[in-house]
């Protein structure tokens, strides 16, 4: 099929163009999508060179489906147009995550709400995705009452120039690139995104609100701490879940060993967990230092990490164009690949 990468040559568009390839994705055309600028610019996907192409170009392709990590703005503008010549489009974008006409999907937990007529389908946060998947399998069996989550999140959760800057810092460049108003080597910054009225920045309330729409449960209660940190590879998260009902610990690490996309690290004894390092450039949500919170009853500590930029972000994107595909809500016009 005819598909479209917008924002190819950002952090995540090219994470995006990576996971497709490695997925082997049934490409007949690949259409490589870029601000001006970049127009022009070539771009290389399973060893072929591929040209940048214009927005408007994109849309003449009339492509299957078109995946978007362009920003907020450029996807509310650009993706009704998409949709509009009957593309499907998969935006990693905020823009459209809580309309409530449009899905806000991770496949493990709720890709069964997808139809045909779902022509911009929503990516979730970074942070939110790991989390959920995770929660779901637990939630499924105890009902999950209420979570507090903090995270730790990496650098590459900002882009292109958070990086820069923390490299820069470790080299002693104090005065150099700025993607945060502190520094962030040997450093932690409570704040992603902006603040909020109510005390609480952007990126914690994506969580909270979105937590709610992807498990379709308006009953759990979720409040966050959003923090970045000076690593790169993943997101760390830790949660305290309560449920509604007790649970036994084994029953909990054998849900989470058998549910889809997690991989259970939790053997302490030989200081076995989840650490960003490891969790980097895969696609498993990383969970461990499982403990019964003694201070309360019918709840759970937990630790969880994953790659930001792949699960958290294009292989989210992928899976929901695979399972398109697999469930021929979107049909393929080609099986010839790229």
């Amino acid at each position: 099929m005819k598909v479209a990468v917008v924002g190819a040559t950002g952090l995540v568009g090219t994470k995006m163009l990576q996971v497709l390839a490695e997925r082997n994705f049934p490409i007949s055309e690949l259409i490589p999508v870029a601000s001006e600028k970049s127009v022009g610019k070539e771009i290389e996907y399973k060893g072929k060179k591929f040209k940048v192409v214009s927005m408007e170009d994109a849309i003449a392709k009339k492509p299957e489906i078109a995946i978007f990590s362009a920003g907020g703005s450029t996807s509310a503008e650009f993706a009704p147009k998409f949709a509009e010549v009957g593309t499907t489009v998969i935006d990693n974008s905020s823009a459209w995550r809580m309309d409530p006409t449009k899905k806000l999907v991770v496949p493990e937990v709720n890709a069964n709400v997808l139809t045909a007529e779902d022509k911009i389908i929503a990516n979730p946060n970074c942070s939110t995705i790991q989390m959920v998947v995770a929660l779901k399998p637990l939630h499924d069996k105890y009902k999950i009452n209420r979570v507090v989550v903090s995270t730790y999140q990496s650098v590459t959760g900002t882009g292109v120039k958070a990086v820069d800057q923390l490299m820069e810092e470790r080299q002693g460049i104090k005065d150099g690139v700025k993607a945060y108003p502190y520094e962030i080597d040997l450093n932690v910054i409570p704040q992603i995104d902006v603040f909020l009225e109510n005390g609480y920045t952007k990126e914690e309330m994506k969580m909270i609100k979105e937590t709610n729409k992807i498990m379709g449960d308006d009953s759990i209660k979720v409040t966050a701490t959003t923090v970045r940190i000076p690593v790169m590879g993943g997101h760390s998260e830790s949660a305290n879940v309560e449920f509604a009902n007790d649970f036994d610990l084994e029953e909990v690490k054998q849900l989470l060993a058998a549910a889809p996309g997690v991989v259970l690290v939790d053997d302490i004894a030989n200081l076995k967990y989840p650490m960003p390092k490891d969790a980097h450039d895969k696609d498993d949500v990383f969970v461990g230092r499982l403990r019964r919170d003694e201070s309360q009853p019918n709840t759970l500590n937990m630790w969880i990490v994953s790659d930001n930029l792949r699960k958290g972000a294009a292989t989210n994107a992928v899976q929901i164009a695979e399972y398109l595909l697999k469930s021929e809500l979107v049909k393929a016009s080609s099986s010839i690949e790229a």
